[in-house]
């Protein structure tokens, strides 16, 4: 898998056409120049600006709707209230 579809595929995660458009166009644009350049110098100019972009694209996803620590902590706490009730009621 190139570099230009691992991209890609974090900017759909991250709906950044729908956030940042233009920045989620540079990153790709930087994410192909990546794959077509053979000169070391060339990756590693595009990879550090890459890096930003991207950093910055995560900054302004919108937050996730399930998934992260706290949903897991409400998850788990659900479980444990259902598995009491179970055991109470019989």
């Amino acid at each position: 898998m190139s570099v230009a579809d691992k991209i890609a595929a974090e900017l759909d995660d991250l709906h950044a056409d729908e956030t940042s458009p233009g920045m989620a166009a540079v990153a790709l644009d930087l994410a192909k120049a990546i794959d077509g350049s053979d000169a070391p110098t060339a990756k590693a100019v595009a990879a550090r600006e890459l890096r930003s972009i991207m950093s910055d694209l995560r900054k302004l996803a919108p937050v996730g709707e399930k998934g992260d620590a706290v949903d897991d902590i409400a998850e788990q706490r659900e479980k444990r209230r259902a598995a009491a009730r179970e055991q109470a009621s019989g």
